[in-house]
């Protein structure tokens, strides 16, 4: 995935989308629930504006998990509930998860979240969940899977149809993606050379976050570009 801070304006809009997709639960503004938001995609500022001699402006970046290829989630697992596939997407196995949180302290980028107790909807919410995505029980993490399910039905629709699915429909195919008004999120194939994901992570303006530590993340961002007006 490929996220231009250049494009992205901060709407959120590519987080409610994730909640919306995936289930994700609201915990509220109960004093007990403060810490424990459950999020799989957060908009985190970086740079200050008390810091000016930096030079870096604030940008606001939609964080999901960062799908390494070095994972230390998957490491210290000690039931396998946490892996990475063929494809490199680190996947949760929801219902082999133990809860005893290893995963998260491991993760350099805190991006994952543990569920302290079963999530609860409203009666009226319960008509807009999606049946693709099973809901989490108590005293497991959970965390951003690019929406696997995602992925899984537009690869079954061509198989049915007998065609190849189009770079292009990748693009836009996790919600997050799909609800940047921008345009700023871009997922695909980096192995593809041809994809726009493949040249926006090949641009003078990407970046991985803490590549010194190993982890080999596969989240490129694009700084904004430094532009001089007179």
């Amino acid at each position: 995935m490929a996220i231009d801070l250049d494009l992205c304006t901060g709407c959120g809009g590519c987080v409610v989308a994730c909640k919306s997709e995936n289930n994700v639960p609201i915990n509220g503004r109960a004093p007990e629930a403060k810490g424990a938001e459950i999020e799989w995609m957060s908009l985190l500022p970086r740079g200050s504006r008390d810091e000016p001699e930096s030079g870096l402006p604030v940008e606001l970046m939609p964080t999901p998990c960062f799908h390494c290829d070095n994972p230390p989630c998957v490491k210290v697992c000690p039931v396998g509930a946490t892996y990475r596939n063929d494809e490199g997407i680190v996947a949760q196995i929801w219902d082999r998860c133990i809860g005893c949180r290893y995963c998260t302290v491991a993760c350099p980028y805190s991006r994952r979240s543990f569920n302290w107790k079963r999530a609860e909807w409203p009666d009226s919410y319960r008509s807009m969940m999606n049946p693709d995505v099973a809901l989490r029980p108590e005293g497991v993490v959970e965390k951003c899977t690019f929406c696997h399910q995602r992925l899984r039905r537009v690869r079954e629709e061509a198989k049915v149809a007998g065609e190849e699915v189009p770079r292009e429909v990748y693009e836009r195919l996790p919600a997050c993606a799909e609800a940047c008004p921008a345009g700023a999120i871009t997922f695909g194939d980096l192995n593809d050379r041809d994809s726009r994901v493949a040249a926006m992570a090949g641009s003078p303006r990407a970046r991985r976050d803490y590549e010194h530590i190993g982890t080999r993340p596969k989240i490129y961002y694009l700084s904004k570009a430094r532009r001089e007006f007179r």
